[in-house]
């Protein structure tokens, strides 16, 4: 009875420790695919600063960017791959919870749920990219104007689509003011890094996150502005709102900054690749 208790026990560890090593490799296969999208982007938004204006600096943009490099279809796949394994750990959070101490309370399921639904979709855009090499759903600004379009027409679409814009600013607001408090320490594994080495990661996490942060609570600014006036025209997707940066008193300097900041929280999204507690 014991030897049978003993063996299904070793059995039992050998399952968790093999979804564990799965999962934590989805997890960071995901966080270097999050963080080639976000080297791209950011990357496409400084040239469009430097006056190429005939760039696309949204995700739609950096899939044709890299398409045009060697060994682009295989680049493309693997990018895909590593976006649903980053949907697959959302998952495992939303069923078996998260790291930390409250990791299986209610709240920290649903954003797991949220951002599970959210990799789907872009690991769905960029495998699609992948297969047809075109990409046949338009530019992110085409996107959140037909999306917009379609919500205002629907009963009580004005004040649907002014909540989601205010909830985008939110989330905006809340992931700028995380990554300036350094919220991401609780989640690194800070103990694995050298001064030197968490000095650079702070210096990704804050203008990065700051910078990301800001971006979602400009697009989600114009998402009300097209609620109220009832103009879906005016919601803009992550190409326009990068440019409007740039017809700033600032000029294209602001653009640069922003920029910059994306490209940081591309390196950034490397860093919890490699140290992200999982």
């Amino acid at each position: 009875m014991n030897t049978s208790a003993m063996a299904q026990s070793g059995r039992f560890r050998a399952r968790r420790m093999a979804r564990g090593s799965v999962t934590e490799g989805a997890a960071r296969a995901g966080f270097a695919a999050r963080g080639v999208i976000y080297l791209l982007v950011g990357a496409l938004a400084l040239q469009i600063a430097f006056g190429d204006t005939g760039r696309q600096a949204d995700r739609g943009g950096a899939l044709q960017e890299l398409a045009q490099k060697p060994f682009g279809a295989v680049l493309l796949w693997a990018l895909g791959i590593g976006l649903v394994g980053m949907a697959l750990w959302r998952l495992s959070e939303v069923l078996f919870g998260s790291v930390g101490k409250d990791g299986r309370s209610a709240r920290k399921r649903l954003m797991a749920a949220v951002r599970f639904a959210f990799y789907v979709f872009v690991a769905y855009s960029v495998l699609a990219f992948a297969f047809s090499r075109h990409q046949s759903g338009g530019s992110s600004d085409q996107q959140s104007r037909d999306a917009t379009a379609r919500a205002l027409e629907i009963p009580a679409g004005q004040w649907l689509v002014g909540a989601a814009g205010i909830g985008i600013v939110v989330a905006g607001g809340w992931i700028a003011v995380r990554a300036v408090l350094r919220k991401y320490h609780d989640k690194l594994r800070l103990g694995q890094m050298s001064r030197r080495t968490r000095q650079l990661v702070d210096v990704t996490g804050v203008a990065g996150g700051a910078a990301r942060g800001l971006v979602f609570a400009v697009a989600g600014v114009f998402a009300v502005r097209a609620a109220i006036d009832y103009e879906p025209d005016k919601a803009k997707g992550l190409d326009d709102t990068l440019r409007t940066f740039a017809d700033t008193p600032l000029g294209p300097w602001l653009l640069v900054c922003v920029a910059a900041g994306l490209v940081l929280f591309g390196v950034f999204s490397f860093a919890m690749a490699r140290w992200r507690r999982v």
